[in-house]
């Protein structure tokens, strides 16, 4: 028996008995009557059930219609690799700014509901534009533009308990109305929306973005004070600066109000998010790999970039390439940077051996290598904090040329997603790489005289125009010194242009092993030279002027004649900044110098002969 009928059959029974004491016709009247109440009760009992049956299926369709969309959104927020979790943070801020205003609580959820998809709209705008670093053009900002009513307009059909269309269309307007897509100003811009702005604008400039860094939150508080009352409601950034000490003390990250493994209610977030925001990541990693195809950068400068592009797909403590080096399957490394990047720095193997060099040898990666066997290979110290090494042949097309090579410090990191990822990071890689060995062999026969294998004057302008600029800043001084062949002509017209030439690389040599490794000698104009000295004074320079000259007269060449041929030179100085500060200056001074040092040698000359 249901508890209403304790309450009803006990009265029916009183009625009957009552109706039997006052006769028959007035006992049935009573008891119809008792009947008809006992059925009004049970219906309306039966009403309520179902009522409430349907209110507990609606609001388990709008708990799973804002699940459904709340996924929608995080899997949209998991896409954005410059701004993870953008949309669970500005729901946080808006929630807590709403509640300081007093919104009442229905409106709070709808505030809640349009901060998850305050950004849907952006399904509309390209991925190149969203994540371009440089300044938009007035085509791509009015794309982006459009978001907010796009927005509007994909949610206007879904019924929400309380107003969410409007707080997303309305989310960019402005108080001083100079906002879109609609112009409003003031109180006529829906107050969710106002809240909206102020937590969205917050956590961008809290945030790290492709076109400038993150700042602390101080820093973020005093641009929303300059926005109070022009973009922003002045009365909602006054709480909102209030409010902020009280959300960075429940936060659990920089900037990051909620845990990265928990969704808007606390829950925990499923692993496909991670997924899909790594799936993002590989993409865009790959695109900003291609783009540097048609980039002019050296070997190196490429490598940085795909390490930096690397970092986020396949995590590492090293990064290294290597590059095949002539002898089949003898690789150099090239590239290092990162833990122990100054023991692989130049190291090179030969047949297979190593690491880079097994891959060289077989075309296919090692998961999980032992780092010190590069080092052992090349018949270094093995002694490195690296434990294991993922590496990946570098092709273009079918032919090898090199492999890059991530290391980590903890042992067994690298799986076989690691190697996925890495594989196809090298399929773009591989062109990239081959461009940049191709650009790196134009640049330098650019830069090189083909007889003397030195620098030629093309590179001269460009170092000394460098160096001088360098040495005006730190106030140092620089030598320049101009070398001349002397009787060259004569060497050309006797012996031929082929023993010239012989003197030529001959002078190149002694001039290039009699200085620094960091100085330069230039193959300048025919039989000059020039060598650039950093840091020598007037002193310096002349001692090395002598120390030049001693060496080239103690030098012969074979004419082919089985007589050997003296060579000597002439050599003038100037130096920076006491001789000239542009490098067209100094070049005059050391030139005149030059000469009068040459007639200096031919009077010497002609007297050791008439003395003779």
């Amino acid at each position: 028996m249901r508890p209403g009928e304790f309450v009803i059959l006990p009265l029916a029974t009183v009625v009957a008995l009552t109706a039997w004491s006052m006769g028959h016709s007035a006992g049935w009247l009573l008891l119809v009557a008792a009947a008809g109440l006992y059925l009004v009760l049970r219906a309306a009992r039966l009403w309520m059930q179902r009522l409430e049956r349907e209110r507990q299926r609606h609001e388990q369709a709008a708990e799973l219609h804002l699940a459904t969309i709340e996924a929608l959104a995080l899997a949209i927020d998991a896409k954005d690799h410059t701004a993870q979790n953008h949309i669970r943070r500005v729901q946080f801020y808006a929630s807590e700014l709403a509640r300081e205003a007093g919104v009442p609580p229905e409106e709070c959820q709808g505030i809640r509901t349009a901060a998850l998809l305050h950004d849907i709209g952006k399904l509309a705008v390209p991925e190149h534009i969203l994540t371009k670093p440089g300044t938009l053009t007035p085509d791509e900002w009015r794309k982006v533009r459009s978001h907010p009513q796009i927005g509007a307009d994909i949610l206007a059909a879904i019924p929400f308990p309380s107003p969410v269309s409007p707080l997303v269309r309305s989310h960019h307007e402005r108080w001083d109305g100079l906002g879109y897509p609609d112009g409003l100003k003031g109180d006529a811009i829906p107050l969710g929306a106002r809240i909206l702005a102020i937590a969205d604008h917050y956590d961008s400039l809290v945030s790290q973005r492709t076109y400038r860094a993150a700042l602390t939150p101080e820093a973020a508080i005093d641009v929303l004070k300059l926005e109070s009352g022009k973009a922003l409601d002045p009365r909602l950034v006054e709480l909102f600066t209030r409010l902020t000490p009280r959300l960075h003390t429940r936060s659990t990250g920089a900037g990051s109000p909620l845990p990265a493994s928990q969704g808007s209610h606390g829950e925990a977030l499923p692993a496909v998010f991670d997924d899909i925001a790594l799936a993002h990541r590989e993409m865009y990693a790959l695109y900003e790999i291609a783009q540097t195809m048609g980039t002019s950068l050296g070997v190196s400068d490429t490598m940085a970039l795909i390490a930096s592009k690397l970092a986020p797909l396949v995590p590492f403590s090293t990064c290294a390439l290597f590059l095949a080096s002539g002898a089949p399957h003898s690789m150099q490394c090239r590239f290092a940077t990162g833990v122990d990047a100054e023991l692989l720095a130049g190291l090179s193997t030969r047949g297979g051996q190593g690491l880079a060099g097994w891959v060289a040898r077989n075309r296919r990666p090692l998961v999980n290598a032992r780092p010190s066997a590069e080092l052992e290979a090349s018949g270094l110290d093995p002694q490195t904090s690296l434990e294991s090494a993922l590496v990946c042949p570098l092709l273009f097309g079918q032919h090898l040329i090199g492999a890059v090579a991530v290391y980590h410090v903890a042992p067994g990191f690298y799986g076989d997603d690691h190697r996925r990822l890495l594989e196809r990071v090298c399929e773009q890689a591989g062109a990239v790489i081959h461009n940049a060995i191709i650009f790196e062999r134009t640049q330098e026969d650019s830069l090189t005289d083909p007889l003397t294998s030195l620098p030629n004057t093309r590179f001269m302008a460009t170092h000394l125009t460098r160096e001088l600029a360098r040495a005006a800043r730190l106030k140092s001084e620089i030598s320049l010194l101009l070398v001349d062949v002397d009787g060259f002509k004569a060497i050309n017209d006797t012996y031929g242009h082929h023993v010239g030439d012989r003197a030529l690389r001959e002078v190149a040599r002694v001039l290039r092993t009699a200085i620094r490794p960091y100085d330069v000698c230039v193959r300048y104009a025919g039989d000059e030279f020039v060598v650039i000295l950093p840091g020598f004074g007037a002193d310096e320079a002349e001692n090395k002027r002598r120390e030049l000259q001693e060496a080239v007269d103690a030098t012969v060449i074979d004419g082919g004649t089985g007589i050997p041929i003296p060579v000597g030179v002439s050599v003038g100085a100037a130096v920076f900044p006491r001789d000239g500060e542009s490098y067209e200056s100094l070049l005059t001074t050391a030139d005149s110098r030059m000469y009068v040092d040459k007639a200096q040698r031919k009077r010497a000359q002609i007297e050791r002969q008439s003395i003779a």
